[in-house]
């Protein structure tokens, strides 16, 4: 590469499990998020913006190689498929240097959650366990905070309830990632572009943050969630399943509703000031007009609302996310409210980075005049698959578990307060999206959900038998009691 190729860097920030509507300059008016909104001001806004997946492994699969869960094979948590090419692959062949720093939720049968795919350099860190190297931990063990087991917050019991961090501000994992991109920032090789992938854990379960960020907003200023009164005939299995493991399924506890959200968004906004830290070392490089910055999340939190918790569905708390991009060639403030996808992120790097989009890629150019086309997503498959097609300004989605289907008028019904699926005025539009994403799906991995023109009728999974079935425990290595007398 050369000429003006040489500094066409790429900066991509990719938070895990943030809502589409946690940004202040976007429309919610008690966050507080001022590096996001210089990025807004300064960039593009792609308000409708939706995972492949509403969960971690297949949306960071699909989003990294620009491919929908029906033609990767990875479409929940578990083992990434070999075989698809990475962006820091495809990059690094055109010349870039590509660092990774922080959580990426890598699972490969060759070079497990450690494997490199494609980055030059590493940092390590994810929020489960079982990683064969962590470097974040290594850190800390070399800070004095070894002892300090839950370094992510304490999860099983306590998955849903706000904690202040066991850490220090400066110690942190935001920060150490943000650390991280400095370092690699100042001793990158500066004879050539440079890619660099910031994997940030929060505002992901459990909602943890130092002090005295956990104070930065109260209980009483916040709004409870939005639970509608049929809230249950917009549920899907996956919402059932998920409250129970997240011990979420016994009621509400409304103050517990408002204290989660403001722990929620401490997490952010801690998030954004060390966004702005690595910013600013941009700036101080000089490199900042030379740099295409994408901010974006691989899934959103449903956060209480419809009496919801996790990610797992496809209403817009869970499926949508925030996309922001900023370089010096975008429209300054601009607000693109076509529905997208995050496996449109690769090719419109590429497009960028002037390498050329050559590869069997599902997304399109987020910049192109010509976009226009569905967006597709999906969770799972067999008997508890989740389908969704977003057109325009409907939404259509099935689950197999439930065997039902749900149509939203989103102009109508921005909400998503009611199914119109079984309505009669919405009939034709229902089939009408239901053929379309059938025929997508029977020309990929998802053939065998799908026969003729609708969704096979599986059998559907057992629920629930007893109150205390279905909960999970996730102890971090160490952190349970092993005393005389008092081992747990």
């Amino acid at each position: 590469m050369e000429g003006d190729d040489l500094m066409k860097n790429i900066l991509f920030i990719m938070t895990d499990q943030q809502r589409y509507d946690t940004v202040h300059a976007l429309g919610n008016k008690k966050i507080k998020t001022p590096v996001l909104d210089s990025l807004v001001s300064e960039g593009t806004s792609f308000t409708r913006a939706y995972t492949p997946s509403p969960v971690c492994v297949p949306a960071r699969y699909s989003t990294l190689t620009g491919k929908y869960c029906h033609n990767t094979g990875c479409s929940k948590n578990g083992m990434m498929p070999d075989g698809n090419e990475s962006i820091m692959e495809t990059l690094k062949k055109a010349g870039y240097q590509t660092f990774g720093i922080g959580k990426m939720h890598f699972g490969f049968r060759d070079g497990g959650s450690m494997a490199m795919w494609g980055f030059d350099k590493r940092y390590t860190s994810e929020e489960v366990n079982g990683a064969e190297r962590d470097d974040y931990k290594d850190y800390l063990k070399e800070k004095g905070f070894g002892h300090v087991k839950d370094v992510h917050g304490v999860r099983s019991e306590m998955y849903y309830t706000p904690q202040p961090s066991q850490l220090p501000a400066e110690y942190h994992h935001t920060s150490w990632v943000a650390d991280r991109s400095i370092e690699l920032i100042e001793g990158r090789d500066r004879t050539k572009p440079m890619f660099m992938m910031c994997g940030i854990i929060k505002p992901h379960p459990p909602f943890e943050v130092p002090v005295p960020w956990n104070k930065l907003y109260r209980s009483p200023d916040m709004e409870f969630p939005f639970v509608p009164g049929d809230y249950e005939s917009m549920q899907t299995y996956w919402n059932r399943i998920q409250n129970r493991y997240k011990y979420k399924s016994k009621g509400r506890d409304r103050e517990l509703e408002r204290m989660i959200k403001s722990y929620y968004y401490a997490c952010i906004s801690f998030i954004d000031f060390n966004v702005g830290r690595i910013i600013d070392k941009l700036r101080s490089e000089n490199i900042l007009d030379e740099t295409m910055i994408i901010y974006t999340s691989d899934h959103g939190e449903m956060l209480g609302d419809f009496n919801c918790y996790g990610k797992r569905g496809f209403l817009d708390p869970a499926a949508r996310v925030p996309l922001i991009v900023r370089w010096p060639g975008v429209k300054q403030g601009e607000k693109c409210d076509e529905p997208v996808s995050l496996v449109d992120i690769v090719p419109t790097m590429l497009e960028y980075a002037g390498v050329g989009i050559e590869g069997d890629y599902d997304g399109n150019n987020l910049f192109s005049e010509e976009y226009n086309r569905p967006v597709v997503s999906q969770y799972h498959t067999g008997n508890k698959g989740l389908y969704m097609l977003v057109e325009d300004n409907h939404k259509y989605f099935y689950s197999a578990p439930d065997n039902k289907e749900w149509l939203i008028d989103m102009s109508a019904d921005p909400d998503e307060c009611h199914n119109r699926a079984e309505n009669l005025l919405y009939g034709e539009k229902t089939k009408e999206m239901r053929e379309k994403l059938v025929e997508i799906l029977k020309h990929s991995a998802e053939k065998d959900a799908v026969e003729k023109n609708h969704f096979k009728k599986l059998k559907k999974p057992d629920d629930y038998k007893s109150e205390d079935e279905g909960l999970l425990f996730q102890d971090a290595e160490g952190s349970l009691p092993d005393i005389k007398g008092y081992t747990s």
